[in-house]
């Protein structure tokens, strides 16, 4: 890029410049001349003279309570209404990328360096990114990591993700701690005013709109596929038997899926509409209810279908599922705070007093003060309390408000999938 610069000239006496051995001129050259070119403002850019030679701030981060963030743009452009929530992984944005519970929010990474391995095509959880869009710190100038295939604003922009960087997250974090989730609106269009932008965040919400509709599969399908053995971290021990789950597609990961597969189960996933009837027809052994995004109480639909199928067969909640089954049984749910998101949330198994550290993403939680006699809390989330785990013995239930396929994230909490293959086992053995 050819930049032009205004140039002036410095006239330096050596004397004063040098302390030490000044350069020895005659009386007719005592002043030096020093030519520096400085890159012009933008103001001189709008007389037709060249830009910067580095990018500068291009798009607005606005927020509903009236905070304007200036940022620098990567992957798409134009203009994107979501809600912020933080993440405190350290690592696995990829994963974060593709994990469709976050449809509808901006995710904003508190790990302020962001891209430097770059992405691969191993380590989606979905078909594609739902998330609306990525908020980090700092955007890695370059990649190294052998399995990159390109670079993370590439992955975006082919994506039509909208990012931003060179923003203050821990500023904005504290916000969002201390006032709760904020709906905010991301913009690299120049022409939209801040008032407009503002107006949008204070006219959209995210409670009560059914985002799993957006997510979910459009018809059956089975899955086969296993966790690499690369990758696979607990494989003794496990039933030579197969065991037949129907998975309910409410956003589901595909780790969930492979950890499924590799623990002896035949996997068919369906849509989450799917009529219970049609699910029971196939006589499974086990029903799988999945993670995914929004208001659990936007999708009464769901939590009829959970309710059909309560008792019949043995059942596992997994985030979305947890709280539809809460609501099922007849609890109730909340929108939290600002939720959890993130990889390192201690969680205790109040049954054996083991503590795990548990990868978890969701902004609603079932209140236990409103369950049924019966219904079992067995997991606690050790930061505020909140309910992590459910259990229902007399109707086969178990469930848990996180991700026990942990990808990205701990792998404490995979045995998890053992105690559902012995449930489905114990089930079986007594028909």
């Amino acid at each position: 890029m050819s930049i032009k610069a205004m140039d002036f000239s410095l006239r330096i006496n050596p004397s004063i410049c040098f302390t030490q051995n000044p350069p020895k001129l005659s009386s007719k050259l005592r002043f030096l001349t020093v030519r520096c070119s400085l890159p012009l403002t933008s103001d001189d850019a709008a007389t037709g003279l060249a830009e910067r030679p580095w990018k500068v701030a291009d798009a607005r981060l606005v927020l509903e309570d009236g905070s304007i963030w200036k940022a620098k743009s990567f992957g798409a452009s134009g203009t994107q209404v979501g809600e912020v929530v933080f993440n405190t992984s350290l690592t696995g944005y990829q994963e974060i990328l593709t994990d469709p519970s976050y449809a509808g929010q901006f995710v904003l990474m508190t790990n302020p360096h962001i891209g430097n391995t770059g992405v691969n095509f191993d380590d989606e959880e979905s078909r594609q990114c739902f998330l609306a869009g990525l908020v980090i710190r700092s955007l890695s100038i370059t990649t190294s990591n052998w399995r990159c295939a390109e670079t993370l604003g590439d992955y975006l922009a082919e994506r039509n993700i909208m990012g931003i960087y060179d923003v203050d997250t821990r500023a904005i974090t504290r916000r969002l701690r201390q006032d709760g989730s904020l709906i905010g609106v991301l913009s690299t269009e120049q022409s939209r005013s801040d008032e407009e932008l503002l107006e949008m965040s204070r006219s959209w919400d995210i409670v009560g709109i059914d985002l799993i509709s957006g997510v979910t599969c459009n018809a059956p399908y089975e899955w086969v596929d296993k966790t690499k053995s690369d990758w696979d971290f607990n494989s003794n021990g496990r039933d030579q038997e197969t065991y037949r789950v129907v998975a309910y597609d409410f956003g589901i990961k595909h780790n969930i899926l492979r950890r499924l597969a590799s623990y002896g189960c035949k996997i068919t996933v369906v849509p989450s509409t799917w009529p219970a009837a049609e699910t029971l027809k196939v006589k499974p052994d086990g029903v799988l209810f999945s993670n995914g995004p929004g208001d659990p109480s936007a999708v009464p639909y769901a939590v009829e279908t959970v309710k059909e199928i309560l008792g019949k067969v043995p059942v596992f909640g997994i985030c979305m599922g947890h709280q539809l089954l809460g609501q099922a049984l007849g609890g109730k749910t909340f929108k939290m705070k600002f939720g959890h998101h993130g990889g390192n949330h201690p969680v205790c198994n109040l049954r054996n007093g083991r503590v795990e550290i548990s990868a978890q993403n969701h902004n609603y939680a079932v209140d236990p003060a409103s369950l049924p006699e019966g219904v079992e809390v067995t997991h606690v989330n050790l930061n505020d309390g909140s309910c992590a785990g459910l259990a229902y013995p007399a109707l086969n239930v178990m469930s848990l408000q996180y991700h026990p396929e942990a990808s990205p994230g701990p792998h404490d909490s995979d045995c998890a999938f053992r105690e559902f293959i012995e449930l489905m086992k114990s089930t079986k053995q007594a028909a």
